[in-house]
């Protein structure tokens, strides 16, 4: 393979690794340190890639994957306590339902630990689809698939979510 131009690919990637990153960590700065460290990863692993025209999806996959781990470290640091009194002034204001959100956070992880039991393939549509907001064309564009191939594994794979969530209701 020929010698990559890592300024090049920056400038050509950058943005769309920033918004993956941004649309998983929700926060300028963790994003923007995401994006470094995809790069830095990339430099590192640049001799595993097989296609240059797959270096945008192959990029893609490692900046999701780094802002996944990131967001997981992030809720593992202890926070800050507040006192009582800040606490439930926030509640207030703030017109929070805190079942609700633990049921929503709860059936998030249920999805989120279904969807890790699909296939890969599988996994990926469903990733770009739920997570990044990615139609099925730019689907198909990022993994280098045709459209109507996308349609079929995003179908099979709320299918077989579907079946799941089905056994787990009846047993």
């Amino acid at each position: 393979m020929n010698e990559i131009d890592f300024s090049e690919v920056y400038r050509m990637y950058y943005k769309r690794l920033f918004h993956i990153s941004y649309s998983i960590t929700r926060d300028l700065h963790l994003a923007e340190d995401v994006v470094q460290e995809t790069f830095i990863k990339a430099m590192n692993k640049v001799n595993t890639i097989e296609e240059e025209k797959k270096m945008g999806a192959w990029l893609s996959v490692i900046a999701t994957r780094t802002a996944i781990d990131y967001v997981r470290s992030e809720r593992k640091k202890k926070a800050i306590l507040m006192e009582q009194e800040m606490l439930e002034c926030l509640g207030k204001e703030m017109k929070q339902n805190v079942e609700e959100e633990v049921e929503l956070a709860s059936l998030q992880d249920q999805v989120n630990a279904a969807i890790g039991t699909l296939t890969v393939e599988y996994q990926a549509v469903l990733n770009l689809k739920l997570l990044h907001g990615l139609k099925e064309n730019e689907i198909a564009s990022v993994l280098d698939i045709k459209p109507s191939t996308v349609k079929t594994r995003i179908y099979r794979a709320r299918k077989q979510l579907k079946l799941l969530f089905l056994k787990q209701i009846t047993a």
